[in-house]
């Protein structure tokens, strides 16, 4: 499946600060086809570091989506049967309105100057795009971890758009212990003196910071047990220790290379505007219980776990599921077994696959019966 990012523009957006951005850039990918009642379509939502590369070969890169192990033909999210969507978040880096993009204002890249956003405003957007896809009412909203987040942001703020949610490995908002680790990395940007305030567009950028940034978020998707298969304490091109401090441990050798790696592909000033809009994020919005918000939701759920993911663990989606059932609404809860921590939901599809498979078909089933009957 040979793909092609696609843009679109639209005259502005008006965000949870107050500003108003204008115009939006969107970038998007779709695969499969619109049925001819558009009841087929689902929106696939990126976590942190993600576009809207979802699936299939790149024609640009020559490189795979991010989830093609679950979009395609015969997949989880069969491109035989639905028509799946996914955008590269507001706030990105890779195609839609972001700090690196141009202020026409200006005629300079927005940096700093760009105004703080939300989850809510990156949902709004998707929301202006689907619309624009003429495309009423979604079978189905699905994300990991930040998209995982923006799944619940659309059944609560538009609950009349979505037949179905599927948060997978995410939370209703983010703990200290969440906050913190985006803190650190927020603060290893902004130490490294090429951040220069946020303006290094068109100079050198801050490729230290940005890689230590990376490096430290990376270690949260991991598990210990998946960190002790994959390198232990075993030492780097030599039999003894260095007595340096260069690198001696495979695990250091390869927490460099994801932060080097990171830094060609994404830039320092999003890292600090989508940390921060997940830092922000709370379905409650602050007021009143997540049953409450939750209660304005109408979709089916399902909402799946993994057992050694620590960075978003199960309690959190275990918290989602009850409120639902204590307002009585249709939610399936799988925690599945995986030893890859919180990248499970990348890369440990098998299983993963069995249940959203399963529970699509029903969903899908159910709304045509649904169609027939009125």
């Amino acid at each position: 499946m040979i793909v092609e990012t696609q843009y679109t523009r639209f005259d502005s957006l008006t965000l949870d600060c107050g500003a108003r951005l204008a115009p939006v850039d969107l970038a998007y990918e779709t695969y499969g086809s619109l049925n001819a009642d558009k009841s087929n379509a689902i929106l696939v939502l990126h976590a942190f570091s993600g576009d809207a590369h979802a699936a299939g070969i790149s024609r640009e890169s020559g490189t795979p989506g991010w989830w093609d192990s679950m979009i395609g033909p015969g997949k989880a999210f069969d491109t035989d049967r639905y028509f799946v969507m996914c955008t590269n978040v507001l706030g990105g880096c890779r195609g839609t309105t972001g700090p690196a993009s141009i202020n026409p204002a200006t005629g300079e890249p927005y940096a700093m100057s760009f105004p703080v956003i939300t989850t809510g405003d990156m949902v709004r957007l998707q929301k202006m795009f689907v619309e624009w896809m003429g495309i009423a009412r979604l079978l189905s909203v699905t994300g990991g971890s930040m998209g995982a987040m923006q799944a619940i942001q659309w059944a609560t703020d538009y609950p009349e758009m979505v037949v179905s949610s599927i948060p997978i490995a995410g939370t209703w908002r983010h703990s200290a212990q969440q906050i913190a680790f985006n803190e650190v990395g927020r603060q290893a940007i902004m130490a490294d003196p090429d951040w220069n305030e946020g303006n290094y567009y068109g100079g050198k950028p801050p490729a230290r910071g940005l890689a230590v940034a990376r490096m430290v978020g990376h270690i949260t998707y991991m598990s210990d047990e998946s960190m002790r298969e994959k390198f232990g304490r075993r030492l780097r091109d030599r039999d003894k220790f260095g007595f340096h401090f260069d690198i001696d441990f495979e695990v250091e050798s390869y927490l460099r290379y994801r932060g080097s790696q990171f830094v060609d592909r994404f830039d320092a000033n999003s890292y600090l505007y989508i940390t921060k809009a997940m830092d922000y994020f709370d379905v409650t919005n602050g007021n009143g219980s997540l049953a409450a918000a939750l209660e304005k939701a109408i979709a089916r759920f399902l909402v799946i776990s993994f057992t050694s993911d620590w960075l978003y663990p199960s309690y959190q989606s275990l918290e989602i599921v009850k409120a639902l059932r204590s307002r009585n609404r249709d939610v399936t809860y799988c925690e599945l077994q995986s030893n890859y921590g919180h990248d499970a939901f990348l890369v440990d599809v098998v299983e993963q696959t069995d249940v959203v498979r399963a529970f699509l078909a029903g969903t899908y089933a159910a709304l045509s019966r649904k169609a027939v009957a009125l």
